[in-house]
């Protein structure tokens, strides 16, 4: 987790970094969650299964925004 305190505001931004499993033609399971995409990235190279690496940002507990960042893995296909 990458945390940035703003002193003007007191509040905190932090990313993390999520990466999923496609178990099903339509179903993700949460592999984990991670402070830093370097590992989550190389155990979705690791993978046979098709993986997302999203990275999440929040402000205290806020979630401002998510971003799929990588799609690793077998048979990836466009909707």
């Amino acid at each position: 987790m990458v945390k940035r305190q703003n002193k003007e505001t007191d509040m905190t931004k932090w990313r993390q970094y999520e990466l999923w499993a496609q178990t099903a033609e339509n179903k993700w399971e949460m592999v984990g969650v991670f402070p830093t995409p370097e590992l989550p990235t190389a155990m979705a190279n690791a993978r046979s299964t098709r993986s997302r690496l999203i990275e999440v940002l929040y402000e205290d507990t806020k979630l401002l925004g998510q971003e799929v960042i990588a799609e690793l893995g077998a048979n990836r296909r466009e909707p």
